[in-house]
């Protein structure tokens, strides 16, 4: 989670994010060193699926490559990848998160680093993967630092779990999140389709697929996801507690069993090194 693009306001960022003005860059990438144990607990994860395309778009398997988890925060994605048997190494700079991957993760090696200068040989991985993390970057920075990486053929895989706005419950409650922040959901779902905003430059050309998967958890593991995400974990305390309760009572109503089936659409934009 480097910090030089501007990330959205939005709980859901993606590669077109517009920026929230009274909120920093820097202290939005921080805000989640204090939440890390917050974020690994309730955060979504990602689907066999997902995996499975990242392989089709790459031309090759995941099992046996060297692969470098960018912006790994807490290794939800980075564990999915080992498992997948990839060699993987995380690169993550805030010292909570990479905490709490070691915590969670000890087996898997972690140093510390941005996507705008890795601390990687040249030509060393087959696969370079963000999840959550590109619009972090700068591009201008990122883009040249991933070719480097990369070996001729390798793939850079960038991937964001959307909040998928065709099931009602979700675009109601994305729109009441959207107000609360000030951010216009809708617009950033259109945006976050332009691959062509993920390297403004035009050095590399990614391929688009959407994956949807959806999990089932509590209602307090769906708000404290929400919590989770920069723009909520710089809002005033009381502003996000009151928020946070008043989103308990709509959910209620519409899961009285407590239990609440998310649904998201994965946006996953891949580019080959030539």
């Amino acid at each position: 989670m480097t910090t030089t693009q501007p990330p959205s306001a939005s709980p859901h960022p993606s590669p077109s994010s517009s920026p929230s003005p009274a909120l920093s860059n820097t202290a939005r990438a921080h805000s989640f060193n204090s939440a890390a144990a917050q974020y690994a607990a309730n955060r979504p994860s990602y689907p066999p699926a997902l995996f499975d395309t990242v392989e089709e778009l790459a031309g090759r398997s995941l099992s046996g490559a060297k692969v470098v988890d960018v912006g790994a925060g807490t290794g939800i994605a980075t564990a999915l990848l080992q498992a997948r048997g990839a060699d993987v190494l995380a690169v993550e700079p805030g010292a909570g998160m990479a905490a709490e991957f070691r915590r969670g993760l000890p087996q898997l090696p972690i140093v510390r680093g941005t996507g705008d200068a890795l601390p990687i040989a040249d030509a060393y991985a087959d696969f370079i993967t963000y999840a959550q993390a590109w619009h972090w970057t700068d591009t201008a920075r990122s883009v040249p630092e991933a070719l480097r990486v990369l070996r001729p053929g390798g793939a850079l895989a960038l991937w964001w779990n959307g909040d998928a706005l065709d099931v009602d419950w979700i675009a109601e409650a994305a729109a009441r999140i959207g107000r609360f922040l000030g951010v216009d959901v809708v617009a950033q779902k259109h945006n976050a389709g332009r691959t062509e905003l993920a390297d403004p430059s035009g050095r590399v050309r990614f391929s688009r697929r959407k994956v949807r998967w959806s999990r089932r958890v509590t209602i307090d593991t769906h708000l404290a996801n929400i919590g989770s995400h920069s723009a909520f974990l710089l809002t005033p305390e009381d502003r996000r507690t009151a928020f946070l309760e008043e989103e308990r009572a709509h959910l209620l109503k519409a899961f009285p069993d407590g239990i609440v089936e998310e649904t998201y659409d994965v946006l996953l934009l891949v580019a080959l090194k030539p």
